[in-house]
């Protein structure tokens, strides 16, 4: 039986938001018009078996999902957004239904698709939702687009811890920023690491005739630390998906180093430590971690390369040094990396 301080969690699913951003992921901007992936149906006798071979490679695991919301209490709402006639949209209904999330139907009206729709019904939903359940303290939404900022923004004002989930390459910075916390889906506990495909990994190295280039795909390794960008998030509108309607281009990436960017944020997240304290102050490792994610939503160590954050931090011996106190980890900024 559910306590009665447990918190009360609402997702709201963005469907075609991540599974476009998901596949675009792997196989390079554009692709999922490209390929004709919304009307495509891989169970078709005549489909395409390369395109069907991509398309089940860029398979959203929802499980994980949904268990990854569920770790920040009960589920109370638990709603995806959709056009399910259409058949990619089609192939998740059992996996969400075992799952008991309520798919709301939006109905297709012009041959532009249903642009914006799934963003006005999630936020309208969301709204009412915070009114009409007061005991509702957390609030998920898994999407990247930035219409979603006013959202996430009016929720925290109303006393909701958000949390935004999106796929790394499609998801805007700004909407990260206005989240409590941000996870990159590949980051998600459970998620298999799958490599880009060739024409996705090309794109993110090409650029344009403008100069601009694409964001790289995230691709974690386990032995040593990887430049994966982290804080590397670009907005790709979605909903988007005839001839008449195409993607815009993206944001440029910004040529930052995630590493050296972690690095500084750590050292912030220090300085404001000590400043509350004494100069020379031990600094408790969680507390540290909590002041770098109010600071930066997006911030995982694991897209960066390490298990853990205390790896993490072992590898930024030249600007903090840990120290172990009985079950607790300390840290402290060494005087020589400001100066002070």
């Amino acid at each position: 039986m559910t306590e009665p301080n447990d918190a009360r969690v609402g997702l709201y699913i963005d469907f075609d938001n991540i599974v476009i951003s998901r596949y675009q992921q792997l196989h390079g901007r554009n692709a999922f018009q490209r390929d004709g992936i919304r009307n495509f149906d891989r169970t078709s006798a005549d489909a395409d078996p390369v395109i069907a071979a991509r398309l089940n490679a860029a398979t959203v695991d929802f499980n994980a999902i949904i268990d990854f919301a569920a770790s920040f209490g009960t589920l109370v709402v638990n709603r995806a957004y959709a056009d399910w006639s259409v058949p990619v949209n089609a192939s998740y209904q059992r996996q969400l239904m075992s799952r008991a999330v309520d798919l709301t139907q939006l109905f297709t009206t012009t041959t532009r698709g249903t642009k914006n729709g799934a963003d006005i019904r999630l936020a309208v939903d969301v709204v009412e939702d915070l009114f009409r359940l007061p005991d509702l303290t957390h609030v998920i939404i898994i999407a990247g687009d930035s219409d979603y900022i006013a959202l996430a923004q009016k929720s925290k004002r109303l006393g909701r811890f958000v949390v935004g989930i999106g796929v790394a390459g499609s998801t805007s910075t700004s909407l990260a920023a206005a989240c409590d916390e941000f996870e990159d889906y590949d980051s998600l506990p459970g998620i298999a690491k799958v490599a880009p495909s060739a024409p996705a990994a090309a794109a993110t190295t090409e650029k344009s005739h403008s100069g601009r280039k694409t964001a790289e795909p995230a691709v974690v390794a386990h032995s040593e630390p990887t430049p994966i960008p982290a804080r590397n998030l670009t907005m790709v509108p979605m909903f988007s998906h005839t001839e008449e309607s195409p993607f815009d281009e993206p944001e440029p990436a910004e040529d930052i180093d995630p590493q050296t960017v972690a690095t500084e944020l750590l050292v912030r997240a220090l300085q404001i430590g000590h400043a509350k304290g004494d100069d020379d102050e031990w600094l408790n490792t969680g507390s540290v971690k909590n002041q770098m994610r109010r600071m930066d939503p997006s911030f995982n160590e694991k897209p960066l390369g390490f298990r853990s954050f205390t790896d993490f931090l072992s590898s930024r011996s030249d600007v903090a040094e840990l120290q172990e106190d009985g079950p607790h980890r300390l840290i402290r900024l060494r005087p020589t990396a400001t100066g002070r």
